[in-house]
């Protein structure tokens, strides 16, 4: 009689998800479970195979020699089997979720990612956003949940998820010269980021003329990257390359703001989803 192994799935899942983000707190807050249980998967898994997928450090988490000529098979594994759920044409769950799109930049492919390992029999329906034109969407019914930037005193009841920091993000060689305006880029108004900008900056007596007007994280960051100004950007989203130029410039310290999550959704897949994006909006 032939005894074949089997694996535990769940423990795939957290390996995948573990490696991905290099964090056994992260990959727990993906999954709705915590930390220690995440590693006792990965150990039972390891235990399972006989080899030692993951090389742990007080700082960090990277893949052993054994885990690196697994990955590819571990994925392979969650893809096969999420097939095999959909083979007799079950119908998926659509969430629709506006973002504000003060809170993905170029990190977007790796946050749909994240998503999809973590909720895969989710369809994600995403649209970015301003905050306010998502809570209206929210309001209208367009959306099930809306995750915004806590700046609508208006809007009581929504979960923090995180704080947002921002900052003046420019090139490390971005030059200001003395008794010039600072040159700005910014988000077409009504924007509460740009407005929360110029009157730090206002406050300050610092000089000002916006040189570029974008609507979206990606252009004002392409803006930040070609240098042709400073950006009051979450440091989380700022395009790779860019810096914080405030402490360099004398600039005035930026506020940090609430991320809040407004939500409509009742089920259970949908609540899991919820979790999942919140997750990895802190992990981005």
């Amino acid at each position: 009689m032939i005894t074949m192994k089997t694996l535990d799935l769940e423990a795939v899942q957290a390996f995948v998800l573990t490696t991905d983000l290099k964090s056994f707190t992260r990959a727990a807050e993906l999954l709705g479970t915590t930390q220690s249980a995440v590693s006792l998967k990965i150990k039972r898994l390891e235990a399972a195979l006989g080899r030692r997928l993951l090389e742990r450090t007080p700082r960090q988490v990277k893949l052993s020699a054994d885990g690196v000529a697994f990955e590819s098979a571990a994925r392979g594994l969650l893809a096969a089997h999420e097939q095999a759920l959909g083979a007799f044409g079950r119908q998926p769950r659509r969430l629709v979720v506006a973002l504000s799109h003060h809170l993905v930049g170029g990190e977007l492919p790796w946050l749909l990612r994240r998503l999809h390992e973590a909720a895969p029999a989710l369809v994600w329906d995403v649209r970015v956003v301003s905050s306010r034109e998502a809570l209206l969407a929210l309001d209208a019914g367009e959306v099930e949940a809306a995750l915004v930037l806590g700046h609508d005193a208006s809007r009581d009841g929504g979960e923090v998820v995180l704080h947002e920091a921002f900052g003046w993000m420019a090139l490390p060689g971005f030059d200001w010269a003395a008794g010039e305006p600072l040159r700005l880029a910014t988000q077409a108004e009504p924007c509460n980021v740009r407005s929360m900008a110029v009157a730090a900056l206002d406050e300050a007596g610092v000089a000002w003329r916006e040189v570029f007007v974008g609507g979206g994280i990606m252009t004002l960051g392409a803006a930040v990257l070609a240098g042709l100004a400073v950006a009051a950007l979450g440091r989380r989203v700022a395009p790779a390359g860019s810096h914080d130029a405030g402490p360099r410039l004398g600039l005035p310290a930026l506020p940090s703001r609430e991320v809040q999550l407004h939500s409509q959704v009742r089920d259970a897949a949908g609540r899991e989803g919820l979790r999942a994006l919140c997750a990895a909006i802190r992990g981005a």
